[in-house]
């Protein structure tokens, strides 16, 4: 599994469901890159079972995530039709009809390759003919990237396993009162809690008080 952490998130250019409803052609991260946080994460598939947990929980916390300038885009390897289709679904019906975020088709799965969170790989059989070795969908992958594009956070969960949406709004909250403020987040850090100051002095004071 590839560390993305400290590099420059990898662009793409990719078709992508809008607001809901509109289809969008090169959609890409590089509209951000100045002006906005952003959440990178990948599911699945459309139309399962865990992912739409994920996706609505993203939903209802977006204006959580709008507050502190992070976009929420979302990645898996269906096609943009699939996409339109579940996001037109009503929710009653095994749909996410509601969402307002990107979703991203990574039909080609050169998205999942680059990011790393491809659940298999391609190889030669013993014909010497290429086929695919694993689940072709991507991992529950999650990167946090800055204003910069670089990628300051990542998670990578295995496909039963869903996230927690509050953790990675707790990581943006990190990572933004570092830039403000200099000092550097201890464990089970959230704000309004002390942080401490990145120096031999600064960690002794704090377990001193701790």
């Amino acid at each position: 599994m590839a560390i993305l952490v400290g590099k420059k998130a990898p662009l793409f250019e990719a078709d992508a469901v809008i607001n809901g409803s509109e289809f969008v052609e090169k959609f890409s991260l590089e509209q951000y890159i100045g002006k906005k946080y952003v959440i990178f994460f990948f599911y699945p598939l459309d139309f399962t079972f865990v992912c739409p947990t994920e996706i609505l929980a993203f939903q209802e916390k977006i204006k959580e995530f709008e507050k502190r300038n992070v976009a929420i885009v979302g990645c898996s390897i269906d096609s943009k039709f699939s996409h339109w289709a579940w996001l037109n679904m009503d929710r009653n019906k095994g749909g996410i009809k509601g969402v307002s975020f990107p979703l991203v088709s990574d039909l080609s799965k050169t998205i999942s390759v680059n990011y790393d969170v491809l659940a298999g790989d391609y190889i030669y059989n013993e014909d010497g003919e290429m086929e695919f070795d694993g689940d072709a969908v991507a991992y529950r992958g999650l990167f946090l990237i800055d204003k910069q594009g670089v990628v300051r956070h990542q998670v990578v969960n295995d496909l039963p396993l869903g996230r927690n949406i509050d953790e990675a709004i707790r990581m943006v909250d990190a990572l933004q009162f570092f830039e403000e403020n200099g000092e550097v987040c201890p464990a089970n850090w959230n704000t309004g809690k002390e942080a401490m100051k990145a120096t031999h002095e600064g960690v002794s004071d704090y377990l001193s008080k701790h």
